[in-house]
């Protein structure tokens, strides 16, 4: 896939098959939109355009910040793109004067002018532009205008839920991985620099890596003890994950570990990348360490039969 940080650096070459949007987590949903517009473009000998911003329009017209979490980091996100087999990335710089344009402004100054668009796919309940006030009734109108077709994709469903990063955001904040992961059809995760810890963990008999947290925007999962599987050096090793403020020990800031189970190399500064698959308990305050290590013998029992 290639990436361009600027829309007038792409010059179709093939009939472009576009889409638009800020995609938070390339869910389940949205890779129901790629795959149509893989379809479309192998009919008509077309190349597949995605179209998103940076940095996320809520950062710009948003004044209050603090409740703003997003699935994926900007380079996760780019990589899960990728991975579904588009042939291009365009990435438009969202400022506030870029927000002030209206939808058909939008439409005629970059999807047309700089994109060449001819065939526009689109998610259902699909909006842009100033205030939102672009639909596919505006869309089917601008269409026959300027000789495009436009097509809106259905709503997926999972368990009778139609998949929407709300709905993904709303399962992480309950540690329901288990329907947060079905959602966005691939597992959640967190990836970050190994950092030093206190090595209490070690001292039990469980080290930890503990990841630091770069990105203040990235949600995280509920509290709790995970089952998961860390990724280092290529390969995927079993674990269990904590996601808390370690009570028995610390009361500290929010942290994110990981014992990682029969593997003992020192990767202090490398960058890890945890995917939890299961939420097993709550985060609990033992009356002691010993207390703490017997819990943790059952907890790796319990992650053991979990993901084999």
């Amino acid at each position: 896939m290639k990436i361009y940080q600027n829309p007038d650096d792409y010059k179709a070459s093939k009939p472009p098959i576009v889409t638009v949007g800020t995609f938070d987590g390339v869910h389940s949903g949205h890779r129901k939109i790629f795959r149509r517009m893989k379809e479309l473009a192998a009919k008509s000998g077309g190349e597949t355009v995605v179209v998103t911003f940076h940095p996320h329009p809520r950062l710009v017209v948003s004044t209050d910040h603090r409740n703003l979490r997003f699935i994926n980091t900007i380079e996760r996100k780019y990589e899960l793109i990728a991975e579904t087999g588009i042939h291009h990335l365009v990435i438009i710089p969202f400022t506030k004067e870029f927000s002030m344009q209206s939808s058909e402004e939008f439409i005629r100054n970059y999807l047309i002018s700089k994109i060449g668009l001819q065939q526009l796919v689109i998610g259902y309940d699909h909006h842009f532009g100033r205030d939102r006030e672009g639909d596919i009734l505006m869309l089917n109108k601008m269409g026959k205008q300027y000789g495009f077709s436009v097509e809106e994709v259905p709503a997926h469903y999972v368990h009778n839920i139609p998949v929407s990063s709300t709905q993904i955001r709303n399962a992480l904040k309950l540690g329901d991985l288990k329907l947060a992961n079905e959602l966005l059809g691939y597992d959640y995760s967190i990836t970050g620099k190994v950092v030093h810890g206190k090595k209490i963990g070690r001292a039990m008999g469980f080290p930890t890596a503990n990841i630091d947290l770069k990105d203040e925007y990235k949600i995280i999962s509920a509290v709790g003890v995970y089952a998961c599987r860390a990724y280092i050096d290529g390969k995927f090793y079993k674990g269990m994950g904590n996601i808390g403020y370690r009570p028995t020990v610390d009361h500290g800031d929010l942290t994110v570990e990981i014992h990682i189970f029969d593997y003992n190399r020192d990767i202090y500064g490398e960058k890890i990348s945890i995917y939890f698959i299961e939420r097993i308990r709550d985060e609990i305050k033992f009356p002691n360490l010993e207390a703490l290590r017997q819990q943790l013998i059952k907890d790796r029992s319990q992650v053991e039969r979990l993901i084999g």
